[in-house]
């Protein structure tokens, strides 16, 4: 089992920054990489970013490019996600996942789940 804590979210104004992170405990040698998600109420959740372990590849949803970067310290077993240029649309529960399988844009190929950490972005 891996257990994921997000932190960091909170009230933003337009154009501003936050940094996300992720603390992940136990088995976390099992995962081939993790990722970030976020629902904004009556959405579907969507993919953000992902990092896979091997060559340290990321991936971004065109959406977010060019203005968040994921970013791991293995050491500390810490994802993050910077996210600059906040828009209102980027208001959302933002949750990190970990995957032992393969490292995608669907939820569906993660495995473990943190619990969420609201992101508002004022306009």
């Amino acid at each position: 089992q891996v257990q994921l804590v997000e932190s960091g979210g909170g009230l933003v104004q337009a154009g501003g920054s936050l940094r996300l992170s992720c603390a992940a405990s136990g088995r976390t040698y099992t995962t081939y990489g993790m990722g970030w998600f976020r629902q904004a109420p009556g959405k579907e959740r969507e993919f953000v970013a992902a990092i896979r372990w091997l060559g340290r590849t990321t991936y971004y949803a065109d959406s977010v490019k060019g203005r968040f970067t994921i970013s791991a310290d293995n050491a500390k077993n810490t994802l993050y996600l910077q996210m600059n240029g906040l828009k209102p649309d980027d208001t959302a529960v933002y949750y990190c996942a970990a995957t032992t399988r393969r490292v995608t844009s669907k939820d569906n190929d993660y495995d473990y789940w943190g619990q969420g950490t609201q992101v508002t972005v004022s306009s």
